[in-house]
């Protein structure tokens, strides 16, 4: 298998958390070469894999394939993409930032859906630590929180944590359409 810029080990929250998703229809939005995808897809999940590189999907569908399960994959712009609203019981957006789409995410889940989002925050760029340097795709401190005011959170976390042999300053939500 070729080179995955980053790896094909899921993101360790979400593998932390797992446990707290319902199974049923996910959306893994810019899902990029697909490792959350496929993990959800290995624990149960009917998962659709949403990214604009077609590269990116292509390897993802190769890592389900290695893996022995399936994921259908989306090539679209997920500046114009529209989620199906109540489609979804589970929705992960894992450091892709556009905050026009989280009021689509909070329409696409079904009642008691969840949605799970991680992302760099602002002292990211100030620490010098990896990610965007670009402000406006980096959060506020408990911008997060406010963006999805109106779900039920069910955890959350800002703050620098390690995640393997880097430093990241990042917010973690898991949060549940009521």
């Amino acid at each position: 298998m070729k080179r995955y810029a980053l790896g094909i080990k899921a993101n360790s929250f979400l593998k932390r958390h797992i446990h707290l998703l319902p199974k049923g229809k996910a959306l893994d939005i810019a899902t990029g070469e697909g490792r959350n995808a496929v993990f959800l897809a290995e624990h149960g999940f009917d998962v659709e894999a949403i990214d604009i590189s077609k590269i990116g999907l292509s390897k993802a569908q190769k890592l389900a394939g290695a893996r022995g399960v399936k994921i259908k994959t989306i090539t679209a712009d997920l500046d114009t993409f529209l989620i199906e609203q109540g489609r979804y019981d589970l929705i992960t957006d894992f450091y892709f930032l556009n905050r026009r789409l989280i009021s689509r995410i909070k329409k696409g889940l079904k009642k008691g859906g969840r949605v799970v989002f991680e992302t760099y925050l602002t002292e990211n760029r100030s620490l010098g630590l990896e990610g965007p340097k670009n402000p406006s795709y980096l959060l506020k401190p408990n911008e997060l929180l406010e963006l999805f005011k109106g779900l039920r959170i069910l955890f959350y976390r800002e703050g620098i944590f390690k995640e393997g042999k880097s430093r990241k300053a990042i917010a973690s939500l898991i949060a549940e359409k009521t």
